[in-house]
């Protein structure tokens, strides 16, 4: 899931981003070495900035887990019979009935004491920390093939055609992100595609009439 999610989000960003970028820039100007130009650029430094953005954040998170990890193995070598204590206790607050709890506890705590305290008191699971670089590229990956899209709609038809083009594709693109972070999330589609289809409608309209103005404006 951590980098399902990443991919979904460098998706979304890929695809909205260098849609704005290329269609302000198509505002500006009919040249397609110039679009292909900023689009390129803005796929580039968007993938790095996300791969970097997902991989610091991740990164802080996988040693947040490691060291409450160790403050777990510290507690559980110095006072073994609180932890045990702590655990049954978890386990009444979960809707066991005492003694059930403290058998429960004590099984575990024979069995495996640290993995019982991870799992019941920190809901880690020491054997499957967050792993920055897969969040890392799976968000690169994911914003340049999702950059590629509107990058490729604005290049390949007719100059006139080029921005309704890319706004179809694009909103469409966004559509199908929007089920799938519904999915994953599993959550109300029709809000989701909203938001997505919404914001990136808006974002292209915004950068477009942006692009046009400067590109009449003298310098």
């Amino acid at each position: 899931m951590n980098w399902l999610r990443a991919g979904v989000l460098g998706a979304n960003d890929g695809i909205v981003s260098t849609a704005g970028l290329v269609v302000g820039v198509a505002g500006a100007t009919t040249s397609a070495g110039t679009i292909l130009t900023a689009g390129v650029a803005g796929l580039t430094a968007g993938a790095v900035s996300m791969a970097l953005g997902e991989y610091v954040s991740v990164s802080s998170q996988r040693d947040t887990e490691r060291a409450l990890l160790t403050k777990e193995r510290a507690e559980l070598s110095a006072f073994p019979e609180a932890e045990l204590a702590e655990l049954a206790a978890l386990y009444r607050a979960k809707g066991l009935r005492a003694e059930t709890a403290a058998k429960v506890a004590a099984e575990l705590t024979e069995r495996d004491a640290f993995a019982a305290h991870a799992d019941a008191e920190l809901g880690i699971d020491p054997e499957q920390l967050t792993n920055p670089w897969h969040a890392a590229g799976a968000s690169a990956l994911a914003f340049t093939l999702g950059a590629l899209l509107p990058l490729i709609a604005i290049l390949l038809p007719p100059e006139g055609w080029r921005v309704p083009i890319t706004f179809l594709a694009v909103l469409l693109a966004l559509a199908g992100t929007g089920l799938l972070s519904a999915r994953l999330g599993q959550s109300r589609m029709l809000p989701a595609v909203v938001r997505l289809v919404g914001g990136g409608a808006l974002a292209m309209a915004v950068t477009y009439g942006i692009g046009q103005l400067l590109g009449t404006t003298a310098f």
